[in-house]
Formats: C-alpha cells, structure tokens, sequence
C-alpha cells in the first residue's frame, strides 16, 4: 500500500472512531433521558391515582351526606 493510501485509511480509521464514541456519548444521554421521563411519568401516575381516590372518597361522602337527608 502507498503512503497517501495508509494515511487515507488512517483518516477514515479516525473519523470512524470519532463517530463510535459520539454515538456512544448520544446513546448515553439519550439512556439518562429515558430514565427521567419513566421517573416522571411513574410520580404523575402516582398522583393520578392518590387523586383518583381522592375524587372517589368525595363522592362517597356525598352519596353519604345525600343519603342522611
């Protein structure tokens, strides 16, 4: 192989190592974006649910209070 060859390799060796860890550095951030979306939608499931009974306990309160009179 020519000299212009192997430095043409090397250069392409280069960019594509470059390339490997920018995606690894992408796919990093994109794992650390993943986890804080399925933490936030746990904790607003969460809070449906507390104010889903919360809903439920009120109107059981009313049919109690509508039932007394």
């Amino acid at each position: 192989m020519e000299d212009a060859e192997l430095q043409a390799l090397s250069r392409k060796l280069e960019l594509l190592v470059q390339r490997v860890e920018q995606l690894k550095s992408q796919n990093r951030a994109l794992l650390a974006s993943e986890k804080a979306w399925r933490e936030e939608r746990a904790h607003l499931i969460e809070k449906n649910e507390m104010a889903r009974l919360k809903v439920e306990a009120m109107i059981s309160r009313l049919k109690a209070l509508e039932q007394d009179t």
